[in-house]
């Protein structure tokens, strides 16, 4: 477990390290602003954070959370605060936070924390290679959670391309008539050009060759 501090007070951050450390956890670094919490979830990949909400930084503990989450939703992020409000229950629920810890902090609520948030990780990592269709370029699609994904992050699309993508990859072995897409995605008639425009949509979020236009007749998903 790698796990990364974002806290602007020296002594409680150092106090949740030398916890962390004696119970065998890797603590990556100590971060004092939610700029560099951003930079470091990107390039260290921790699998937990302990996030102080309130940093001194024009970026908030819990606006760092929002664009964490925006870019590896499987990092655990947990809260560290002195106040326990509404307030701090909406910035958890909006920013997908695993869980907040109160100061002054006890030893066994940490431990505890980490080991709920662990569990949860070693859940949504066990994954069946029955819900894996590997797609061009190392991409991914999840049939389970419907979902895109490329080097385990997930590929932001809206609902159409994402059920674009759902339809082509159910019928990963055939190609299908542009007629059959269209009914598939819309409860009512629209022209070719829609779907040409919400291909051509797909192909500038992800690569080119992730759908294919085979001879004018259809489209099929391009397989690994």
């Amino acid at each position: 477990m790698k796990i990364l501090i974002v806290e602007d007070e020296l002594i409680p951050a150092n106090y949740l390290k030398r916890v962390l450390e004696k119970n065998g956890y890797e603590v990556l670094d100590i971060i004092k602003s939610g700029k560099e919490a951003i930079k470091a979830a990107k390039n260290l990949k921790p699998d937990i954070i302990f996030m102080d909400i309130m940093l001194e930084d024009n970026i908030s503990g819990a606006d760092a959370a929002v664009e964490i989450n925006s870019i590896n939703s499987n990092i655990k992020i947990i809260f560290l605060t002195a106040f326990s409000n509404r307030e701090i229950i909406e910035f958890a629920v909006r920013s997908n936070a695993f869980a907040y810890l109160l100061k002054p902090y006890r030893d066994k609520e940490i431990l505890a924390t980490i080991e709920l948030a662990k569990s949860k990780l070693n859940t949504s990592n066990q994954t069946s290679n029955r819900d894996i269709i590997k797609l061009v370029n190392n991409y991914i699609y999840n049939t389970k959670l419907q979902r895109l994904f490329l080097n385990n992050q997930e590929i932001k699309l809206g609902p159409k391309a994402l059920k674009l993508i759902k339809i082509l990859c159910e019928n990963r072995n055939i190609t299908l008539e542009i007629d059959e897409i269209i009914e598939k995605l819309w409860d009512k008639p629209k022209s070719k050009q829609t779907l040409r425009s919400l291909i051509h949509r797909v192909r500038q979020l992800t690569t080119p060759n992730l759908i294919i236009n085979v001879n004018k007749f259809g489209y099929k998903i391009g397989l690994k």
